[in-house]
């Protein structure tokens, strides 16, 4: 009971931190193009949620969180672009793009996209729909490991060729230029702004229901499905279908972040969804600590933290320091940076006993 009040505590004093950090000190002392810069990193960390939930409690090695977090991040972009194409040449006009490549008639499947009520829906339920189809159809047969790792990682390679190949979407450039966010200029400093505060709010929500399904009954049975799936299947209970639970939650997230990540850097590609992305939102969960709350918020903030500054300074030397850290970080801190308190915890410990020893 004790270890749990402490717990608990130990939680809310994450969030009250998370929370001063996010609204207070970050505004405070970035630029405007820091915290937009922030804002991105943000993106990264709310799909590190999910990851952490799918990976850490599931033991579903996800490598094609790219695909779920492009389709946000499409969908958003469709919305956007209509809204320009709106204001510029009114309701029914084609996007800038599809003008400069001969295309004269706007696509039907991109009318609805106009309505934002239908925009937000379809990013909140397409890809997550899309999870659950496939997590059914690959967890019912049970497949898993290794095996399920280099089939995301498939489809993550296969979404990005889709979309290089078809036109009404950008194509090869993808879409970017967007001048509306829900009827606010993304230009405006003030709604670039409050666009960092709808990240940083969104990152704390998703957090929050990370945090709820770990400690409901539901989490303790994701993990028990991860330790002792037999055993699980044994005593009646559905292994698959808690699975793609947690598949669907952080497909959900990384849409939610992909919808997110285009009205604040302005621009979506297939280059930013394909294989590389979902390896470096796996790179931060793991150097962050899978296993954790908070492990992979802060590891994916570090690494995009790193990769953006060392970049710039080093830009031919960071992939090497890159791969580097991954090996280090598995090799001597398997548990990742969240491990950090508790092994120092445990050298204290053993340092005490060494002392009262020798006193003894």
């Amino acid at each position: 009971m004790r270890n749990f009040a402490q717990s608990r505590l130990g939680t809310l004093s994450g969030f009250a931190a998370g929370a001063a950090v996010l609204f207070g000190l970050a505004p405070l002392v970035l630029s405007g193009f820091r915290l937009g810069l922030f804002a991105q990193f943000i993106c990264y960390a709310i799909v590190a949620v999910g990851i952490g939930l799918a990976w850490g409690r599931g033991g579903m090695l996800t490598l094609g969180q790219g695909v779920f977090f492009g389709m946000g991040a499409y969908l958003m972009a469709m919305h956007l672009k209509m809204a320009d194409a709106e204001f510029r040449s009114g309701p029914g006009a084609v996007p800038d793009f599809m003008e400069l490549a001969g295309i004269r008639e706007l696509p039907a499947y991109w009318v609805p996209f106009a309505s934002p009520a239908f925009t937000i829906a379809a990013v909140l339920l397409l890809p997550t729909g899309l999870a659950a189809a496939l997590g059914l159809a690959v967890f019912k047969r049970r497949v898993k490991g290794a095996y399920f790792a280099i089939l995301s990682q498939a489809l993550a390679g296969a979404f990005a060729i889709l979309l290089i190949g078809q036109q009404t979407l950008g194509g090869f450039n993808g879409l970017s230029y967007f001048r509306y966010f829900f009827g606010f200029t993304l230009n405006d400093p003030v709604n670039q702004r409050m666009l960092y505060f709808i990240t940083a709010a969104v990152l704390l929500a998703v957090v929050a229901l990370a945090l709820q399904l770990r400690r409901s009954r539901y989490g303790e049975l994701l993990v028990a499905v991860r330790d002792a799936e037999a055993r699980v299947r044994f005593l009646g209970y559905d292994a698959a279908n808690v699975k793609v639970v947690a598949y669907a939650v952080a497909a959900l997230f990384a849409s939610v972040a992909g919808a997110l990540f285009v009205p604040v850097v302005g621009i979506i590609s297939p280059a930013s969804i394909g294989i590389i992305p979902s390896i470096m939102f796996l790179l931060g969960v793991a150097i962050g600590g899978r296993a954790t709350l908070l492990g992979p918020v802060v590891g994916a903030l570090a690494v995009a933290w790193a990769q953006t500054t060392l970049s710039e300074q080093f830009p031919s030397a960071w992939t090497y320091a890159q791969g580097l850290l991954f090996v280090l970080v598995i090799a001597l801190l398997p548990g990742g940076i969240a491990s950090i308190p508790k092994l120092a915890g445990r050298v204290r410990a053993k340092n005490q006993a060494r002392t009262l020893e020798a006193t003894a």
